[in-house]
């Protein structure tokens, strides 16, 4: 049997899955919504999902199904289409009404579009697929579900991330004999941290502009759609900086390692005199174990999450942002009281969770709080699918920004430079080879920092 599973370990303001048997959507919690799955097909896609355009209502729940001249399809996409309001008024003009104000549903009605050169009776989802990619250059990860088989694909620039998985035993989920002889289903999803918990082993990443078949004969990759010549790939870096979790693999290296890398990068660009370093936990720890190891200093606990608080970031408002962080930490005391602390956090994007653990901080005896950042301050907005909505909420472009360290009551506060953001994200991946597919140099890897440089990899279209 063959599941397919495109979930991300994010939290998630809604939950939908779709299955073959009988390509109904299920909203609700995931692990009821995905039980409904298992129960009904040996086939099927699920998704969870935030807002970064359309509202988080039920009709926005994915995965999409739409009923085509050959059937019905699922779609489920991770990503944001830098020209939606375009491909939306060319849909229209083809008399299709759109019900929802997600760009995921404008994705399916694409494909379900009959290209001028396919015959009537044989739909040709590959053609299609590659049509979509040709209208919209970025952002999407999509799940195609059409009959008995999936389609996994990837924008030619990468963006958002897609791993594949193999189902195995669970006597050999641990093992590194476990061949191809062993495998009992595929999975695919945004992170390969999900495999695991499903008794399922990494497998390989789709790549930039690859359309992969899975189907009852296994994986299959059809084709590679290029990218404008001389253009790099465009992975988001912030996934690395804070939104994957830190056990999955992107680009052959563990989110983790990347992280320690940038901790001890940032140790070298803003060292300080200080007694412990510690973290926000818990995205934050890799680099400030990373700091504290190239620093000399001691690492210690500063603070106890309470883990029944769901991110912060990822509220859809600023008020409930503010409430999440007013119950999220707990001081541990002994650990800091009377010492200068180094607290290490991997990004300060609006700058309301920050200054209420400085302050916390400080009423429990820490003498100095020195904040440093493992990534650069975050400038733009990010139009391809991460919450960063507009300029004015950044406090990097806050006149504050200016005396950053008065405005968060902090003793000092420093960031990791551009340069050795992408130097520590970069290096790891060189020293895991060169993928046979890819034949330059120049085009094996790049990251989209324009959250940071505003530098975005395509022109955006309004």
């Amino acid at each position: 049997s063959i599941l397919l599973n495109k979930t991300r370990g994010k939290g998630s303001e809604v939950f939908g899955c779709a299955n073959m048997s009988i390509l109904n959507v299920f909203c609700g919690y995931l692990v009821t919504s995905f039980d409904n799955l298992l129960r009904n097909g040996n086939l099927g896609i699920g998704h969870t999902r935030y807002s970064t355009t359309g509202i988080s209502e039920l009709q926005n729940c994915q995965p999409f199904v739409v009923d085509t001249l050959h059937g019905k399809i699922a779609v489920a996409h991770n990503g944001e289409l830098v020209n939606a309001s375009a491909l939306r008024k060319k849909v229209m003009r083809h008399g299709v009404g759109l019900s929802t104000s997600s760009d995921s549903e404008l994705i399916t009605q694409l494909l379900a579009l009959t290209p001028p050169m396919e015959e009537l009776d044989t739909p040709d989802w590959v053609a299609r697929i590659k049509n979509l990619m040709t209208e919209t250059p970025t952002s999407y990860s999509l799940l195609v579900m059409y009959k008995d088989v999936i389609y996994a694909v990837r924008d030619p620039y990468g963006n958002r991330p897609l791993s594949i998985g193999r189902l195995v035993p669970i006597s050999k989920l641990h093992s590194s004999g476990a061949g191809e002889a062993d495998t009992e289903g595929w999975v695919v999803s945004s992170e390969s941290c999900s495999f695991q918990s499903i008794g399922a082993k990494y497998y390989r990443e789709v790549q930039p502009g690859e359309i992969v078949q899975i189907s009852k004969n296994g994986v299959k990759s059809l084709i590679v759609v290029p990218r404008p010549e001389g253009d790099p790939p465009a992975f988001c870096i912030f996934e690395y900086v804070y939104f994957a979790r830190p056990d999955s693999i992107f680009e052959g290296q563990m989110v983790y390692t990347v992280r320690q890398r940038c901790g001890r990068q940032l140790a070298i660009e803003a060292p300080t005199d200080a007694d412990v370093v510690s973290t926000v936990p818990e995205s934050a720890t890799p680099a400030a174990l990373g700091y504290a190891q190239q620093s000399g200093l001691p690492y210690v606990e500063v603070l106890c999450k309470n883990r029944y608080v769901g991110r912060t970031f990822i509220q859809p408002n600023t008020r409930l942002r503010q409430l999440g962080v007013a119950k999220k930490f707990g001081a541990l005391t002994d650990n800091f009281a009377g010492k200068r602390v180094v607290l290490i956090d991997d990004s300060i994007v609006r700058g309301n969770t920050i200054s209420p653990i400085i302050k916390l901080l400080k009423e429990a005896g820490a003498t100095e709080v020195h904040i440093r950042v493992a990534s650069p301050p975050i400038r733009f907005p990010c139009y391809m699918g991460i919450n960063i909505p507009t300029k004015e909420e950044l406090i990097a472009n806050k006149p504050e920004f200016e005396d950053i360290a008065g405005y968060i009551g902090a003793t000092s506060v420093r960031y990791l430079s551009v340069e050795g953001l992408v130097s520590a994200v970069q290096g790891g991946i060189e020293s895991h080879g060169k993928d046979e597919r890819i034949s330059t140099k120049s085009s094996r890897f790049g990251h989209c920092t324009a959250c940071l440089t505003g530098k975005y990899p395509v022109e955006l279209e309004w």
